[in-house]
């Protein structure tokens, strides 16, 4: 009672402004003076150059992507605002949902018109494709939807023409692609069908008399769904359906029809319903698609895998359908590797935000009458983003990977593709997610408003975790290609070769009993515990798988019997994999800052790997060295602080693509700015 009278008494005496009867024992209170913004330059200093770490993160046509920056910022269909001094770019989402579709729609002809586009379906070779993918990364950082809608158009109706038709389809559809006379989307998905493409039922047959396909929706599970384009503007689509001749059903396959004429007017025997609003992309019209006996001439179907010939015999030099098939899904690896990238640039968004704003935000004193602490100079909240920070590097140097292997396909290359990009669309999008929560959360409040994007992000890429292959069934296929491939050099007696697994055929490495600093932060230890970990776990997949054919269980239901083992393969695999791209870009750079900073950043990455509790779990570290993880992870954070800033801004974003939270928020949020 005598200390709540005390407090009560304080209190009253600064509410009177009277003095306390005894200073020396009842502090007063007053107030603090107002908090000003400061922006973080003026007191974190740049330890390396951050245009040269831009060049190695971006790693292509930095000078391509400024030019498109710069383009989206002049124009007021980019909805330029000013917030706290600075202009921002970013979409409407107070708009209607038809107001977002033809927003996104006009933004797409403004850069049409200005020649983003040429060469993106006309143009071949390694610098038109990278080109490319900087121009789709780009575009992306202002809008997701834009990015869905090309997507679809070029890499999935484009890219399924390019892959699937032969030189008479490439001359009719692809320059019009490219300029727009023909917008296209890619009708794969179905309401009873998604990442089981095989069991697709929607049917098709061949009419010999007439010369024609004829399309059929037998079902309403069969029905098209999701087909990004369908609800609005697509005149054509790819139409993925059972081919069935003469009573044998040859599989898979894939059609143009058209949806759509010229004007916008659906077409006979087509039928087309809207998906509704959705969490977020409420800027891309997707849609839902029946066939109701619709022709389509013998030309339509994409023949470059089979052909049925006037009279209607089918022809196919892949007679195996599993080989057939596999080479139909082609299409989808563009599709994997965009989806991977984009989600490595959204993870940059969240974290420039939220870095920026725990540079400047002040949350408590430790000592009476002492400023405030920034938020970043608390070890807790390094913990929780400069881990991101090193995750989001180790991405991007994955991703540069990604895009080369992709760029440079061979017929040799494409198992390798799939395998890559199916495990790095999965984690990389996980890794997004996972990212942009804790930076939205890193915000407080300010986190939860839309202009500064951090929360809305997470809604607009949620889709990724699902869309163009859902992300478990995604790294089931990666664990599955890693049996094949033991089982495979088991048999054949012969050295693993591809997908990173050499490795395998050195001697199995040891973690020391103790872990020292010195040791934690050796390349060389953290690659062996990488390895360690996905050999180990590669061994006990093929027994388990083993073990359930052994009582007679077929290969597939012993695979879905061992999913827990498989699911910590596939991570492992990726883990090992990512770092590997790491070590190869931290070895191109010559001694200096910069090197020592994405030493710190590489060993970081490895540590939360290796923090993974699959390494107590399985027993590669004892719970001593699971400790001395932990700690040194800690420390690392600590030595990075200085170079959060920096590394940032090494991400080359401009500021009118990032948020009023990561600059001044004070006067973003002040009366004037209402009143404006």
């Amino acid at each position: 009672m005598d200390r709540a009278f005390q407090r009560t008494k304080i209190l009253t005496n600064h509410l009177l402004q009277s003095s306390p009867s005894s200073p020396a024992q009842i502090p007063s209170l007053s107030s603090n003076a107002c908090l000003d913004y400061s922006p973080p330059e003026l007191s974190e200093g740049y330890a390396f150059d951050i245009k040269e770490m831009r060049q190695l993160l971006d790693g292509h046509h930095v000078a391509d992507r400024d030019w498109l920056f710069g383009m989206m910022m002049q124009s007021k269909l980019f909805n330029p605002r000013v917030r706290g001094g600075k202009v921002f770019v970013s979409p409407d989402y107070n708009q209607s949902m038809e107001q977002q579709r033809e927003m996104t729609w006009k933004r797409i002809v403004y850069l049409l018109e200005r020649g983003v586009f040429k060469g993106w379906l006309t143009e071949k070779g390694e610098e038109a494709e990278m080109r490319k993918f900087a121009y789709f990364e780009a575009v992306g950082l202002f809008d997701h939807s834009i990015a869905i809608k090309l997507g679809v158009h070029f890499f999935l109706w484009g890219g399924a023409i390019q892959f699937f038709g032969t030189k008479h389809h490439h001359d009719k559809w692809l320059r019009d692609t490219e300029n727009y006379l023909i917008k296209g989307c890619f009708a794969m998905t179905e309401l009873g069908h998604g990442s089981n493409v095989r069991g697709i039922e929607t049917v098709t047959t061949y009419d010999s008399n007439t010369g024609e396909f004829v399309i059929n929706t037998p079902c309403e599970s069969a029905q098209k769904y999701w087909i990004g384009g369908a609800a609005n503007h697509a005149t054509h689509t790819i139409v993925f359906s059972q081919l069935n001749i003469n009573g044998t059903n040859q599989g898979v396959h894939a059609f143009i029809a058209q949806i759509r004429d010229a004007v916008g007017n659906v077409c006979p025997n087509i039928r087309i319903a809207d998906c509704g609003h959705k969490i977020g992309l409420n800027g891309v019209d997707n849609g839902r698609i029946w066939f109701d006996n619709v022709r389509v001439p013998r030309e339509n179907l994409l023949n470059s895998v089979a052909d049925v010939s006037a009279d209607g015999k089918y022809l196919s030099s892949i007679k195996d359908p599993d080989q057939r098939f596999a080479a139909f899904l082609a299409p989808l690896t563009a599709g994997r590797v965009n989806i991977a990238v984009s989600a490595v640039y959204q993870s940059k968004v969240g974290l420039a935000i939220a870095i920026r704003y725990a540079l400047t935000r002040r949350a408590f004193s430790v000592k009476p009458n002492e400023p405030e602490v920034l938020l970043l100079d608390y070890p807790s909240h390094q913990r929780r983003l400069v881990p991101l920070l090193a995750k989001t590097y180790a991405m991007s140097f994955a991703a540069n990977y990604l895009k080369m292997l992709y760029v440079k396909r061979t017929p040799q290359s494409n198992k390798t593709i799939h395998v890559v990009s199916s495990s790095f669309k999965a984690v990389f999008t996980w890794n997004n997610m996972q990212i942009l929560q804790e930076c939205r959360e890193a915000c407080g409040g300010q986190g939860l408003k839309t202009e500064n994007r951090v929360g809305h992000l997470k809604g607009e890429h949620d889709v990724q975790s699902t869309f163009e292959g859902d992300n478990n069934i995604l790294m089931q296929q990666v664990s599955k290609a890693l049996f094949a491939e033991y089982v495979a050099a088991q048999k054949k007696n012969k050295a693993f070769k591809g997908l990173g697994l050499e490795h395998m055929n050195k001697p199995c490495p040891v973690i020391p009993s103790q872990l020292t600093s010195a040791t934690l932060r050796c390349s060389q230890f953290q690659m062996d515990a990488l390895c360690l970990r996905e050999r180990d776990l590669l061994k006990c997949f093929v027994l388990d798988v083993s073990q359930h054919q052994a009582k007679g269980e077929s290969k597939e239901h012993a695979f879905i019997m061992s999913y827990q083992l498989a699911e910590d393969l596939s991570r492992a695999f990726s883990d090992r994999a990512i770092f590997q791209k790491f070590v190869e870009a931290e070895a191109t750079l010559a001694a200096g800052s910069l090197k020592d900073v994405l030493g710190m950043l590489r060993s970081l990455y490895a540590l939360i790997c290796i923090e993974d509790v699959a390494f107590l779990r399985y027993g590669y570290l004892s719970v001593d060295n699971a400790a001395a993880v932990r700690r040194e992870i800690t420390k690392v954070c600590s030595e990075l602080r200085p170079h959060a800033l920096a590394l940032v801004s090494s991400f080359g974003i401009p500021d009118a693509f990032l948020s009023p939270v990561a600059f001044n928020w004070i006067d973003a949020n002040s009366w004037s700015s209402v009143q404006h």
